[in-house]
């Protein structure tokens, strides 16, 4: 179905990777690398995608600068957590005059297309009834990536720089669709090299 013109993609890829040991972002993944299958992932339901960079922006431009209508903001101050990326970003949707997002993590390999499009999919249904958000669910864990309406993007950038997605998340259960999904990516988490080597068999 059509997607809204308003829909903005945003990724976090700011963290230091310390238990990896290397940029999660530039792992290679099934010819491309983390980052870059992430946009393109993102990218053919959005107007445009935002990536959130860290001290990494230098080594994810050359990723990032070949895709149209992708957007690198660096977060000035990564090391205080991911919801400041979260926050930055967010700002960014709405500095470019966006009012929904399609939010997820780069430590991960991206959801299957199918995916992503129930998710803006249901998003579509469900906002005109109320709720904020739509979040995948998948043996019933909650993962990424996530729909967020204006409502919800306020929520987290009203919220105190020192909370956390979660806290805010769980907060607004009630007004937040989870919506069960059979793509085990959406609660994949890539921490450690042995759970990268343990991804790519």
């Amino acid at each position: 179905m059509a997607r809204s013109p308003n829909f903005a993609g945003l990724i976090l890829a700011a963290g230091d990777s310390s238990r990896m040991g290397r940029d999660k972002a530039l792992l290679p993944w099934r010819g491309k690398t983390f980052l870059a299958a992430a946009i393109e992932s993102l990218a053919p339901h959005t107007e445009l995608v935002i990536v959130v960079a860290g001290k990494n922006s230098e080594s994810l431009k050359p990723i990032i600068y070949p895709f149209a209508g992708v957007y690198l903001v660096e977060n000035p101050t990564p090391e205080l957590g991911q919801f400041s990326s979260l926050q930055i970003g967010l700002r960014e949707v709405l500095n470019h005059g966006r009012d929904a997002a399609i939010v997820t993590l780069v430590d991960r390999p991206p959801a299957q297309p199918a995916t992503v499009e129930k998710l803006l999919d249901r998003f579509l249904q469900v906002v005109p009834l109320g709720w904020w958000a739509v979040i995948p669910e998948f043996n019933g864990h909650h993962g990424h990536p996530i729909v967020v309406g204006r409502e919800m993007i306020e929520a987290f950038l009203k919220a105190p720089a020192s909370s956390t997605a979660r806290e805010i998340e769980h907060s607004l259960q009630k007004i937040i669709d989870y919506f069960p999904v059979s793509d085990p990516a959406v609660t994949t988490n890539i921490n450690t090299p042995e759970e990268y080597e343990q991804l790519q068999r």
